[in-house]
């Protein structure tokens, strides 16, 4: 017991004395978690719309394989962006390895069949009278898009939630594509990794506080969110 409240009272001490180290890491992951649910999102939820909204051939197989990216293992991925993106891969001459750009491919590509898949879900579970409302008002592209996707707001939020969720707690791909370089790549969860096994447990205690933190201040946001709008 003398080990972990010694490894939490040092951890809290690094946080409120603004260790350097610590915080590389912490903003290292801001940054890389933005920069890839961006790009996600700005992708992510025309893509879920048109998925969930219209019929055309092949959906049902491009609904499948979207279904099935959203439990792919994030090493996988981590492997074939590395292979695309080293020096002997295609895009090996925009040297992206070992960048926050790099990183933030993998990212995107485990964001992205999540927010797709749950804006699908989100707007073919709309009240099928909206469909019809909204054409028989003469709502047509852009209108018709934000209208449905501001009926289902809460889901694509919920959507957005779980993404971000799952590129802030991954490990495999920021390791691999981002190398864990201290003060340049390192991000929460590679650190923490790598703290504790070099038996800075302080650190690592330190670091999932913060890990923790943001993911409380992430849903309550959407919580009061969700209150605002439904007041």
């Amino acid at each position: 017991m003398n080990f972990l409240s010694e490894g939490f009272l040092q951890g809290f001490d690094l946080l409120f004395s603004g260790d350097e180290e610590v915080w590389s890491a912490v903003f290292e992951t801001l940054k890389l978690s933005s920069l890839s649910m961006l790009v996600s999102l700005l992708i992510g939820i025309p893509a879920g719309f048109a998925l969930g909204h219209f019929s055309f051939p092949g959906r049902r197989a491009v609904r499948l394989l979207v279904d099935t990216l959203l439990s792919i293992p994030t090493v996988v991925v981590g492997l074939f962006v590395y292979a695309f993106i080293s020096n002997r891969g295609p895009l090996g001459s925009f040297e992206l390895l070992f960048t926050t750009s790099g990183m933030a491919i993998g990212q995107t590509i485990l964001a992205l069949p999540i927010i797709m898949a749950l804006t699908a879900s989100a707007v073919e579970n709309t009240d099928r009278r909206l469909r019809f409302t909204l054409l028989t008002l003469g709502a047509r592209g852009r209108r018709l898009l934000l209208s449905t996707l501001w009926e289902a707001r809460h889901q694509i939020l919920l959507a957005a939630v779980t993404a971000y969720g799952r590129v802030t707690a991954e490990v495999g791909v920021s390791m691999m594509l981002g190398g864990n370089i201290k003060w340049h790549t390192r991000t929460i969860t590679t650190a923490i990794t790598l703290e504790t096994g070099k038996g800075n447990f302080a650190t690592g205690i330190a670091l999932g506080v913060l890990l923790l933190s943001l993911s409380f201040v992430l849903n309550w946001s959407v919580s009061f969110l969700r209150g605002r709008s439904a007041a």
